[in-house]
């Protein structure tokens, strides 16, 4: 498959965690802040067909950086959860397939995209992730372990996620519609019966969550292309 591919960016957030004046992805990060870099290095990608940027309607920061009125970067109302700004920008979008990108992830590897592109271009669609190295341990309440969980096949993820778009849709509505909870796009498909692929990512694609985030982040994205 070589058609166009639009890429979906949930930015709908307040970013609490962050403790900050500002949503997180409006935060100072190389040379302008997190939300630009990431754009910027989406923007790159060889397949792009456009990017759907969903905002919180109360957003006014956006309008002063500096891909406001960027043609290639189409902007719809986010809704209050992450899931109601995905499918708004699903709907949004045209191409055939989606790729969905968290808004805090500026490290994104133009090879992974590639990568990602040309596997997951099928009815189950994939994911990039990374393989935990680490032993994992399952705590309780308390944080006291409870049990160390085999860490064989044990894969961690991260965005871009891509599907094709109209079933990611019909896949987001059924589930938020039984309730379930979803913490990515691969969930939702999941739950409709599919089994998307595990695409190999660079591990130096970090979601800038914590304040602690931001310094590695910056290390990291000085070491990319």
């Amino acid at each position: 498959m070589n058609s166009l591919i639009d890429v979906v960016i949930p930015a709908a957030g307040i970013g609490k965690r962050m403790q900050a004046d500002r949503p997180k992805q409006y935060l100072p990060f190389a040379s302008s802040t997190i939300l630009e870099e990431t754009l910027k290095r989406i923007l790159r990608f060889s397949r792009l067909g456009r990017i759907v940027l969903a905002l919180n309607p109360e957003d006014h920061f956006f309008e002063k950086t500096s891909l406001a009125g960027d043609d290639r970067i189409m902007i719809v109302t986010g809704g209050a959860e992450r899931g109601d700004s995905v499918l708004a920008g699903l709907r949004a979008a045209s191409a055939e397939y989606a790729m969905v990108h968290d808004a805090a992830r500026p490290c994104i590897m133009m090879e992974d995209l590639e990568r990602l592109a040309a596997g997951a271009a099928n009815d189950n669609g994939g994911i990039l992730a990374v393989k935990i190295p680490d032993t994992v341990k399952r705590g309780d309440g308390s944080n006291v372990i409870t049990a160390t969980v085999p860490r064989a096949g044990l894969w961690r993820a991260l965005t871009p996620q891509m599907f094709n778009r109209k079933l990611l849709i019909a896949a987001y509505e059924k589930a938020m519609a039984d309730g379930q909870v979803l913490t990515d796009e691969a969930s939702a498909m999941e739950y409709a019966g599919y089994h998307p692929l595990l695409v190999p990512g660079s591990g130096l694609n970090i979601k800038i969550t914590e304040p602690q985030d931001l310094a590695l982040g910056e290390l990291f994205f000085r070491e990319m292309d």
